[in-house]
């Protein structure tokens, strides 16, 4: 399965590539061992819980950057995250770690069940230049009325 659409936009000097995945995540052993610890809050556990696992074909065709933007089907909401390839993900797919990260664009429908669909959310998603924010700066962005 290749990603779903692959878009290409130029503006000026810079082109952008975007494409839609669908977006599975889960618990990891080292996100389980930090969230369970109390280290939510740590340099470790941004680096742990803040990435997009990509499959290798798909992180080449978005350039192999650094940092991408995921961005919620609904289009409001979104995240940078650290980007890596990772021969376990399917082409067209995408893996983050179940943390606040994910939830920024996980799909939010719960079908009256009271929890979004943790798998199988689409997302768009590009290369970015935005800087990964921790937790704590996360939730005062998203959160915190000003």
């Amino acid at each position: 399965m290749q990603a779903l659409i692959n878009l290409t936009v130029s503006s000026g000097d810079m082109e952008e590539i975007m494409e839609e995945f669908l977006l599975n995540t889960g618990s990891t052993i080292e996100e389980g061992r930090l969230a369970k610890g109390g280290s939510k809050l740590t340099r470790e556990y941004t680096q742990e819980c803040a990435v997009c696992e990509m499959n290798p074909v798909d992180f080449q065709a978005l350039g192999s950057p650094q940092r991408v933007l995921i961005t919620a089907k609904d289009r409001l909401h979104s995240v940078a995250v650290y980007a890596y390839p990772q021969d376990s993900v399917a082409p067209g797919q995408v893996f983050m770690p179940r943390a606040i990260w994910a939830n920024v664009v996980v799909d939010a429908e719960t079908f009256s069940t009271g929890s979004p669909l943790y798998k199988g959310s689409p997302v768009r998603i590009e290369p970015t230049l935005e800087e990964v924010m921790n937790a704590d700066d996360l939730v005062r962005k998203l959160y915190l009325r000003r």
